[in-house]
C-alpha cells in the first residue's frame, strides 16, 4: 500500500486522533524546538550572561510573534509596522525548523565520534559557521522565491474547438501583510506580458486578512490584468473572512466560481467551494448544471479526493494549498499525504495540476520547491 492509500484508508476515529496529533505537533513541539535551540546557543556561545541572555532573549521574542500575528492582533497596527512584525514572526519558525536539524546533525555527529566535543561549548569558530550556514541558505531561499518559474504546459481536448487557448493559471497568491500591491504589480506584468486568453486562480488570493488589500487598494492592480479572470475560493479566504472576500473578489473584477459553472467560449468553466465549507456541493452534483459537450475545467483549492473528478468527466482540474510544503523537508510530508502535492498528474482521461502557488505563506523562503505560474496551451 503506497503512502496516500494509507490515508484514504483510515477511520474517521483515527483521523480524529491524527488532526489531535497534528494540534499537538504545532502548539508543543515548537515549544520544546525552541528549548533546544535556547540550550545549544547558550552553550555554544563564547560570551558572557548579559550577552548571551540578550541574544536569546532577541531571538524568543522573534518567535513569540509568530502568535501575534496568529491571535489577529496584526489587524489593529499600523501597516508598516504589521508588514515588519508578520515578516519577523512567520520567518522564525522556518528559520528554527532549520536550526533544530543543524544542531541535530550537530548532536548525532557528536555521539558517534565524527564532532568533536569542544566544537558544541563555547567556540566562537562553530557559532559563526552555524550562523553564516542559515544566513546562507536562507538568502538563497529569498531569493528563490522572488525568482517566479514560468511552467510551460501542453492540453489536449478531444473536444472540438474553435481555436487553440492561452490560459495562465496560478495559485495561493496569499496578498496581504508580506506579499504587497508592489508585488502583485510585477504578478500582473508577467500575466499580462503571457496574452492569456483567460486567467484562472486557485484560491488564496487574499492571505490572513483582507485589510492590506483594502488599504494598498490591490483590485486596481486586478483590474489592469488584459483577460477575464475566474477565480473559486481557498481556505484563506475563510481565515479573512468570506463576506470581505468576495466583496474583495468584486471590486477587483474577478468572478468567483463557489459552486457554479461558467461557459467562456469552448471551455466549461466550474469552480468549487473550499473544502472549508462542508457543506459545499460534490463535484458530481456542480457538472450537472455543466455543458459536457465542451472542455470541462474544474477550479478547486485542495486537491482532495481527485478519483471523484475523474468519476464527474472532468477534463483538467487545477489546485493548488499545498505550497509542496514551502521548504524541504516539510515538502517530503506533503508528497506523502496528498496523491498528488505538486506538478502534472493524470488520472484516467482526466489531467491534473497542482501549483506550488506563485506566493506564499509566511516567510519570503522557497528552499527546495518554487514559486510558479502556469502558461498552458489547450488545443
Amino acid at each position: 500500500m503506497d503512502n496516500h492509500s494509507f490515508f484514504v484508508s483510515l477511520r474517521p476515529q483515527t483521523m480524529f486522533i491524527m488532526r489531535y496529533m497534528w494540534m499537538l505537533m504545532f502548539s508543543v513541539l515548537p515549544l520544546l524546538a525552541l528549548i533546544y535551540i535556547v540550550w545549544h546557543i547558550w552553550t555554544i556561545l563564547p560570551f558572557g550572561v548579559l550577552w548571551k541572555t540578550l541574544i536569546i532573549g532577541i531571538g524568543v521574542a522573534c518567535f513569540l510573534l509568530m502568535f501575534f500575528d496568529l491571535s489577529g492582533r496584526l489587524n489593529t497596527a499600523p501597516l508598516h509596522q504589521a508588514q515588519l512584525l508578520y515578516e519577523i514572526g512567520t520567518s522564525s519558525i522556518i528559520i528554527m525548523l532549520y536550526l533544530v536539524m543543524v544542531f541535530l546533525v550537530l548532536d548525532i555527529g557528536r555521539l558517534v565520534h565524527l564532532v568533536l566535543r569542544s566544537l558544541l561549548y563555547h567556540n566562537w569558530q562553530s557559532a559563526l559557521a552555524i550562523f553564516v550556514l542559515i544566513f546562507c541558505i536562507f538568502l538563497y531561499g529569498n531569493i528563490h522565491y522572488k525568482n517566479k518559474v514560468r511552467v510551460a504546459l501542453e492540453l489536449k481536448s478531444d473536444k472540438p474547438l474553435s481555436k487553440s487557448y492561452r490560459l495562465v493559471m496560478a495559485s495561493d497568491l496569499h496578498l496581504g501583510f508580506h506579499n504587497t500591491r508592489q508585488e502583485l504589480a510585477r504578478w500582473v506584468d508577467l500575466i499580462n506580458a503571457e496574452k492569456p486568453d483567460l486567467i484562472l486562480i486557485a484560491g488564496d488570493i487574499i492571505d490572513m486578512s483582507v485589510r492590506p488589500l483594502r488599504e494598498e487598494n490591490m483590485a486596481e492592480e486586478f483590474r489592469r490584468l488584459n483577460a477575464p479572470v475566474y477565480a473559486c475560493l481557498g481556505n484563506h479566504e475563510y481565515f479573512s473572512r468570506e463576506p470581505e472576500a468576495k466583496r474583495f473578489y468584486k471590486d477587483a473584477g474577478i468572478h468567483l466560481l463557489q459552486d457554479t459553472v461558467a461557459v467562456v467560449g469552448d471551455l466549461c468553466l466550474i469552480g468549487r467551494d473550499d473544502r472549508t465549507n462542508r457543506e459545499r456541493r460534490s463535484v458530481a452534483d456542480i457538472v450537472k448544471d455543466a455543458d459536457r459537450s465542451k472542455y470541462m475545467i474544474l477550479l478547486d483549492h485542495q486537491p482532495y479526493e481527485l478519483e471523484k473528478t475523474e468519476q464527474a468527466g472532468i477534463d483538467f482540474q487545477i489546485s493548488g494549498h499545498t505550497h509542496r510544503g514551502q521548504v524541504w523537508p516539510i515538502s517530503w510530508i506533503t508528497d506523502a499525504v496528498y496523491e498528488c502535492s505538486w506538478g502534472s498528474y493524470q488520472r484516467g482521461k482526466t489531467q491534473y495540476y497542482v501549483s506550488s502557488g506563485l506566493g506564499i505563506w509566511g516567510g519570503k523562503y522557497r528552499i527546495g520547491t518554487q514559486s510558479e505560474y502556469v502558461v498552458a496551451t489547450l488545443q
